[in-house]
């Protein structure tokens, strides 16, 4: 199974892919934000030329897990996604992975102006690597 993902923030989403066999996340791009329209195209588009099965979105919580702002502004840009396209869409809990992807690039070193260039797309596949981790985990279950 082919998956995408998406980190969507108000200014930049990150995109990841899976490997064609579901097994690995990988970083793919960070998109900057143009217009509502224009960015639900652009990210439709994207999935179906990436022959996704599933797009992944994260899904923003407090870190207590509760809701937020951010998280109705995400589940309605996700409801207008899920209008415009066939693809099965599932939302993905992302606490915690911008803060880690943050921490594994402070520890490589990399410059503040770079950083923010990559830390969503890594984001992203962090988002991915965890929904991956799970379907795995159910097949093994099974």
């Amino acid at each position: 199974m082919k998956c995408i993902c998406f980190d969507i923030g108000d200014k930049r989403i990150g995109v990841a892919v899976s490997d064609p066999f579901g097994e690995m996340a990988l970083p793919l791009e960070t998109y900057y934000r143009k217009n509502f329209n224009k960015d639900l195209d652009y990210l439709v588009n994207l999935a179906k030329s990436r022959y996704a099965d599933v797009i992944v979105c994260g899904l923003p919580l407090n870190f207590d897990g509760s809701r937020s702002e951010q998280t109705d502004k995400t589940e309605s840009f996700i409801e207008e996604l899920k209008k415009r396209t066939d693809i099965k869409i599932v939302t993905e809990d992302e606490r915690f992975t911008t803060l880690e992807a943050r921490r594994v690039l402070l520890e490589a070193d990399v410059r503040r102006q770079d950083r923010k260039a990559v830390i969503d797309k890594i984001a992203a596949s962090y988002i991915l690597e965890t929904y991956l981790l799970k379907l795995k985990n159910q097949k093994e279950k099974k």
